[in-house]
């Protein structure tokens, strides 16, 4: 579904990506793992039009896009749920999913905003309240469902774990085992290299702005250096 192919990316002097090839298979959920700053996230921004690449290519269901504007990509079917989760806190929770849907018919809403309150009740309990007065758990199943609004085919996820307890992390991963279960291709990016290789397909492991290594999810979790470097085992 997603091919990227030499991708070069920088932010005035600094070579944040340096000619990285990714594959996301339809179906399939693609993990990104890697330390700060190893260009996860500059990555994923690339394919949602956010930055431009220098040099590389990417590909979307075999149609170059790497020089599409990011509303075109976003209608194409590629939604990213950003790091941090971004969501509108002045607006309600119901307004901020629908933000995600600016571009379907009324009766596509109605029915995705059917689907999304399914997955996530909690969600349909506040659809009145500001989205800034929801947890943080809660506030990372908005920003999942927005993303889901857009009926993408491909969901791109940045971090969403990120400063979430225990138990909130846990809950974020079986909701997107859910998700993936349903159909959906998924990328996945993430520091929590332990619960991203559990679910993944396929695992990139990036470093300084490069891939340094890749595999199968499993394969990658039994790696003696991705134990020592991502999952804090010394062997």
């Amino acid at each position: 579904m997603l091919e990227v192919s030499g991708l070069s990316v920088f932010y005035g002097g600094i070579h944040a990506l340096k000619e990285i090839s990714v594959s996301v298979p339809a179906g399939k959920i693609i993990t990104l793992i890697g330390a700060n700053g190893a260009g996860k996230s500059t990555a994923l921004r690339a394919v949602s039009g956010l930055v431009r690449a220098r040099r590389g290519r990417i590909y979307f269901r075999k149609e170059e896009i790497q020089n599409w504007p990011a509303h075109r990509i976003a209608r194409a079917g590629i939604a990213m749920v950003p790091e941090g989760r971004r969501i509108f806190v002045n607006l309600t929770v119901e307004e901020n999913l629908l933000m995600g849907a600016f571009h379907l018919s009324e009766k596509e809403i109605r029915e995705d905003l059917g689907g999304v309150y399914q997955l996530f009740p909690r969600l349909r309990e506040r659809a009145a309240q500001k989205g800034g007065t929801l947890s943080g758990g809660e506030q990372q199943m908005l920003a999942l469902g927005r993303g889901l609004m857009s009926r993408p085919d491909l969901l791109m996820l940045d971090e969403p774990s990120l400063g979430l307890a225990p138990k909130l992390v846990r809950d974020v991963f079986g909701v997107i085992r859910s998700i993936h279960a349903k159909g959906m291709t998924i990328l996945l990016i993430e520091q929590n290299a332990m619960a991203a290789l559990g679910i993944a397909d396929y695992g990139y492991v990036m470093q300084s702005g490069k891939i340094a290594m890749e595999g199968k999810g499993g394969d990658l979790l039994q790696d003696r250096g991705v134990k020592e470097a991502y999952l804090g085992e010394t062997l």
